[in-house]
């Protein structure tokens, strides 16, 4: 038996300069943050020829080309595994489609485990090409790399996305301080939506590529705001981190009038009048997760229940995708 993991993950600025008709143009920058809540696949071996794979649904086929998970299809023909007698299963701490980049660590927990099967090492960066080559270029989302590269790294990293397809990242500086500030003054409150981000990146991906003017400015301001970001975080200046994390709310709502909605409106004013110093929503939008830096934690957490939002209280991780256990 074979027991991978992959972080999920919360953005801390420049998010959405990652998808290839913004980056393969202009550059993109990101710093996003791995934290302590995980994709787990399990591989098993069967006695009989089948290849099992249970995720929402439970698949019993005979061969590779049959199954219908297409990120499951797809790992297994990339890795090379045709073993007749694998049984694979996948369970997540956190429900998809919540904005955390559940799809990212699910692809590349799998292909950790698939090459574990296989007996072969593949570093993160390895690691996270495979993944976006298998969710982007075989399956053709509308996504970025964010997801991926920071499943497969872990830690709080920043980010550069060259136009001709590289991605360099390193670690960002902050002092063990600041590290705890940051974790303890983080909250994270569940909408209790679940959408798809395809469908609203799609857009962004789309008027990105045809140049239209009003994107591309949010987008530079969205990188740029990014780099301050990372300079607010290694300098310690987290009030300062906080209020720019506004700004990227109010500019990343101008991106789509799908990226909020009325309750979610009402939910991030209601924090900002209660203990919020900055926040947004975290992922593509439409709902999963709101995030806040809080100078008040007790009142804030206090007022996000009054609405009946549940906290999810998490730490960072800075392992990345591993293997947990093996026999």
């Amino acid at each position: 038996m074979i027991i991978t993991r992959s972080p999920l993950r919360v953005s801390l600025g420049g998010g959405g300069t990652d998808l290839k008709s913004y980056y393969s143009e202009h550059g993109g920058f990101l710093v996003a943050a791995a934290i302590d809540k995980y994709v787990y696949i399990t591989k098993h071996t069967t006695f009989q020829e089948e290849i099992i794979v249970k995720y929402s649904k439970l698949e019993r086929v005979s061969s590779v080309d049959q199954i219908e998970h297409p990120i499951v299809r797809e790992a297994l023909r990339l890795t090379g595994v045709t073993d007749p007698h694998i049984e694979l299963t996948s369970m997540a701490d956190i429900p998809g489609g919540t904005g955390l980049g559940s799809s990212g660590s699910f692809t590349t927990a799998l292909l950790k485990a698939l090459h574990t099967h296989n007996k072969s090492l593949v570093s993160p960066a390895e690691l996270a090409e495979q993944a976006c080559d298998i969710e982007i270029n075989r399956l053709g989302e509308p996504i970025g790399k964010q997801d991926q590269y920071i499943a497969a790294v872990g830690g709080i990293t920043a980010f550069t996305f060259h136009k001709d397809g590289r991605v360099e990242y390193r670690p960002c500086r902050i002092s063990q301080e600041t590290l705890f500030d940051l974790e303890d003054n983080l909250l994270l409150f569940f909408t209790g939506y679940s959408r798809s981000a395809s469908a609203i990146l799609k857009d962004q991906n789309d008027r990105s590529k045809k140049n239209d003017p009003s994107m591309l400015e949010n987008l530079h301001f969205t990188k740029e705001l990014g780099y301050k970001s990372l300079d607010c975080l290694e300098s310690g200046r987290l009030e300062e981190f906080a209020a720019l994390m506004d700004v990227h709310w109010q500019r990343k709502k101008a991106r789509s009038s799908a990226m909020s909605n009325a309750h979610i409106n009402e939910w991030y004013e209601h924090a900002m009048a209660n203990g919020a110093l900055g926040g947004k929503l975290i992922g593509a939008g439409g709902g999963g997760f709101l995030m806040f830096y809080a100078g008040d934690k007790r009142r804030l957490r206090h007022a996000m229940r009054e609405k009946g939002l549940q906290e999810v209280r998490f730490r960072f991780d800075f392992e990345g995708t591993k293997v947990v256990a093996q026999n």
